[in-house]
């Protein structure tokens, strides 16, 4: 499955700009300001809808203008075309659409290639809280398992379920035995989403290493999954009902999957807490070089590596290798200030910027 086309239309500095994307590794050169990262801020925008560098997607409207428009033409394996079109207004929100229609999440999910990302801004999935790491793994888990991608919104729709019906007793006086239904469905989503996120880690923990090694990361550099509550949905269920009385005077769930940690270390070590920016920048690139392994491996649909500013902390021994990690197929973008930064075998494609704008350019 192959992106090839993105267009932006308008987007940030971005107008009328359409680009043909070609297989393998598209390096994407020119000076700092010039839009580079802005170009694969659309591409990421038109497949997922989002944004990874704001959590508002009306940053990516240019100044005075109402509305940002990204549209990505996507080739799967039989030579079918479709087309995802994401799109945010000041005044009509946002909308996603395939083939012109609006679409839920998981049936654009299956229709493009998974979406990995490093930027310097993401660092924060290494150093920031728990929550974008869990988010991050479920994530993997619908790509590596699709059948599993809906089980953190099962176990979300459970946990809200049961925490509203926590303020409900707590506030009116209601018996808390009516809890007992909740915690039993939010016990079998929890034990489900734990055990997939188990599995998740094991075949992850080996290539981790591997890509941190090759990267430079020094120390044994480990992913580690500490779930608050494991076990089978039973024993999930029986350590809801203990905690049930706390639960009720907070108001809210205190335990579960929701409160999971993914651990990323070298040395021993956590990389979040102790971990230098060049090191969190070799974990980041390691977790998704492991991710692009396993997928790769279990046959699934290969990852879209979007590596904007990768090479700036890396010597050239360890860029070569990194451009060495993306010739066993798929496709992937690189930015980078300058040719001279990136490895012989990254300058094959090279679409060279500021791009004309209200003009089709082919990379």
């Amino acid at each position: 499955m192959l992106v090839t086309a993105i267009e932006a239309n308008p987007l940030r500095s971005l107008d009328g700009v359409r680009v043909e994307l070609a297989p393998g590794v598209v390096s994407v050169v020119g000076a700092n300001g010039v839009g580079k990262t802005n170009l694969v801020e659309a591409l990421y925008f038109a497949l997922t809808g989002r944004s990874f560098r704001t959590s508002d997607r009306r940053d990516l409207i240019p100044f005075g203008a109402s509305f940002a428009r990204a549209e990505a033409t996507i080739r799967d394996d039989d030579g079918l075309e479709r087309r995802l079109l994401a799109s945010v207004s000041r005044s009509e929100g946002r909308r996603h659409l395939l083939d012109g229609t609006p679409t839920d999440a998981t049936t654009i999910a299956r229709h493009r290639p998974p979406v990995a990302v490093f930027a310097p801004d993401r660092l924060s999935l290494i150093k920031g809280p728990p929550g974008e790491r869990r988010a991050h793994l479920d994530g993997f888990v619908g790509a590596r398992w699709p059948a599993r991608g809906e089980l953190r919104k099962r176990f979300g729709q459970a946990l809200a379920q049961r925490n509203a019906l926590l303020v409900r007793i707590a506030t009116s006086g209601g018996d808390p035995t009516q809890l007992e239904a909740w915690d039993a469905t939010l016990a079998e989503a929890a034990a489900a989403l734990v055990a997939a996120r188990t599995e998740a880690i094991a075949e992850l923990s080996v290539p981790f290493a591997t890509a941190a090694a090759d990267l430079g990361l020094e120390g044994d550099a480990a992913l580690r999954y500490a779930p608050r509550a494991a076990g089978t949905a039973e024993d999930i269920q029986v350590g809801l009902r203990e905690r049930r009385p706390q639960d009720l005077q907070l108001g809210r769930s205190s335990w579960g999957p929701h409160l999971d940690e993914l651990k990323v270390e070298a040395a021993g070590r956590s990389l979040r807490r102790y971990g230098s920016q060049g090191q969190q920048r070799a974990a980041l690139l390691a977790l998704l070089f492991a991710e692009r392994e396993v997928l790769l491996a279990a046959r699934r649909v290969t990852p879209l590596l979007l590596l904007d500013d990768v090479m700036s902390e890396l010597d050239p021994d360890r860029r070569t290798r990194l451009v060495g990690r993306l010739g066993d197929g798929g496709q992937a973008l690189i930015t980078a200030a300058d040719e001279e930064s990136l490895p012989r075998e990254a300058l094959t494609t090279v679409l060279r910027m500021p791009l004309p704008q209200r003009k089709a350019l082919a990379a």
